[in-house]
């Protein structure tokens, strides 16, 4: 009997409890069970077409009990359709026969009529892609979204000593920088929501031909139009034997830029952490190093960002090999798009443990204050600003010379604004000003989040 213990790939083996939730969608079995929907839901439609005379319509009785070959389908069907394969060495042709092992031999010749395995296939990863995306990843990057929204609004006024280029600037604060990331989730989200993917219908070269000679009085582009939305797909009425997977290509790139954004969030949490202005709050029992008792490592975040990288390499060439397919078709595709799994089990995993990140993430007051003490030249920005505000030419210059390279106290400024010849309010209120209060407007900016 197969284990976890035996498993090649860690998805599967080490991490498969944290990725259960995508068996439903990308197992060999899920793949069976849309391929068993989309067989089905294309023979009921058959029926209803009045144009064609050899297969009278389904009741309502016989359309529930064709639904159930696939609604109710199992690991034992799946066994019984693996066994078939064995014979035929054909997937999509199994799907065919186990169908009809489940009818009456008169419509057995209405199983799978005039299509080709694209047809089916295509529709069949374009469903399990797109109902996992919405019932399985995106609840979890939403919730994910509201978590750090909920942390940005706790640490809106949490001041902090901002780094560019890796040099002491601006203060910003904690609540602030989160609130960058949650927006720029919450866009991607909505794009991921709105994005539609395309299936097609066309049977062997995109042209309808098997169909046509058959039913030349069947309208075929209205009846596919109404298939394809029927199962939730927009239809491509124009293609080769395959659809071209352009939809499916652009939202694999959503999920590669999301995942760009998180695996930016893990690097800036993870240094916010080296630099000690963030702490990780203790769980009892666990291990930080085999040999260094006092740590606890970041290690939700790192895990986080390796798997990203796995994720993002396999979607990339997903959204790169999949549009091109030789003349009317090869078969590179068939095998590429049994990895759109493998590629969101490996981001969804990376969500699980950004999740878990965050949730042991506070903030270390003191080393935020400390840090921030120790560079007021930072507020020199402040003080140039204010000199130009007062028209002095060479305002810029005058603060370059002063602080550029240097690290300046309290004293040394108050001292350099107190001989500033600026206006009596504006000299009160660089004097006040300290490295904590320099924030602008940050708390403001995450309300709007």
């Amino acid at each position: 009997m197969f284990s976890q213990l035996n498993a090649i790939s860690p998805l599967d083996g080490r991490y498969a409890s944290s990725v259960k939730a995508l068996a439903d969608y990308f197992s060999e079995s899920a793949l069976m069970q849309y391929r068993l929907k989309v067989e089905i839901e294309y023979l009921i439609a058959l029926g209803s077409e009045k144009k064609i005379d050899g297969l009278p319509a389904f009741s309502k009785s016989e359309q529930i009990t064709l639904r159930k070959i696939y609604q109710n389908f199992n690991n034992s069907a799946a066994q019984k359709i693996k066994d078939i394969e064995a014979t035929t060495k054909h997937d999509v042709k199994a799907i065919e026969y186990y169908i009809q092992s489940k009818l009456r031999k008169k419509l057995h010749p209405w199983v799978h009529f005039a299509l080709t395995s694209e047809d089916v296939n295509n529709l069949s990863y374009s469903l399990m892609w797109e109902n996992c995306l919405k019932k399985v990843y995106l609840p979890k990057l939403i919730s994910i979204n509201k978590q750090l929204i909920r942390l940005a609004k706790k640490y809106k006024n949490s001041s902090m000593l901002a780094l560019t280029h890796g040099q002491p600037a601006t203060p910003t604060t904690f609540g602030k920088e989160l609130a960058v990331y949650c927006s720029r989730i919450k866009r991607q989200i909505n794009k991921i929501k709105s994005h539609d993917l395309l299936g097609k219908f066309g049977g062997a070269t995109g042209t309808w031909s098997a169909h046509q000679i058959a039913y030349p009085k069947v309208n075929w582009i209205r009846f596919a139009k109404k298939y394809i939305k029927s199962i939730g797909l927009t239809p491509n009425l124009i293609t080769t034997q395959i659809e071209p997977h352009d939809s499916a290509a652009e939202s694999y790139y959503q999920i590669v830029l999301v995942n760009s954004i998180l695996a930016d969030l893990c690097k800036d949490i993870w240094q916010y952490v080296s630099r000690g202005i963030l702490s990780q709050k203790k769980v009892a029992g666990e291990v930080g190093s085999s040999t260094m008792p006092h740590k606890i490592n970041p290690i939700q975040f790192e895990n986080a960002e390796g798997n990203i990288g796995i994720a993002n390499s396999i979607l990339t060439h997903l959204a790169q090999k999949l549009p091109n397919s030789r003349m009317q078709r090869d078969l590179t595709d068939s095998t590429t798009l049994r990895n759109q799994g493998v590629a969101l089990g490996h981001s969804y995993l990376a969500l699980n443990n950004i999740s878990k990140g965050m949730k042991r993430v506070t903030i270390n007051k003191l080393e935020m204050d400390k840090e921030l003490n120790d560079h007021w030249e930072i507020l020199a920005e402040a003080v140039q600003t204010i000199l130009r505000k007062a028209g002095q030419l060479d305002a810029y210059e005058k603060l370059k010379s002063f602080t550029r390279g240097q690290s300046i106290n309290v004293e040394e400024l108050s001292k350099h604004i107190n001989e500033l010849n600026i206006s009596p309010e504006d000299k009160k209120r660089l004097s006040s000003l300290t490295p904590q209060s320099y924030i602008g407007i940050a708390n403001k900016l995450v309300e709007l989040i």
